[in-house]
């Protein structure tokens, strides 16, 4: 939140960096990476690439330990097999 005048003005929550695995819920726990932002929405891209798709920041929170860790092997089988640099 930051002070315009008196009135206190909410930014809404802060966007993590660009890269940052998020878990969408709305979408059955779709892992993908923080891409950035689209007015009030926040854009993530699957792990392996693919197209990105918009989530609510209320509707994303960080991935567990195995989460991380199945996106990170996914990621890494995508590069291994030239569907990502």
């Amino acid at each position: 939140m930051w002070w315009k005048g008196h009135a206190q003005v909410d930014t809404g929550p802060v966007p993590p960096s660009v890269g940052a695995l998020l878990v969408d819920v709305s979408r059955r726990d779709r892992v993908g990476e923080f891409r950035g932002t689209a007015g009030p929405y926040w854009s993530l891209r699957p792990v392996g690439g693919g197209t990105e798709w918009e989530a609510e920041p209320a509707s994303l929170r960080a991935p567990s330990p195995m989460e991380r860790m199945r996106a990170e092997i996914a990621r890494c089988n995508a590069r291994s097999e030239g569907r990502i640099l």
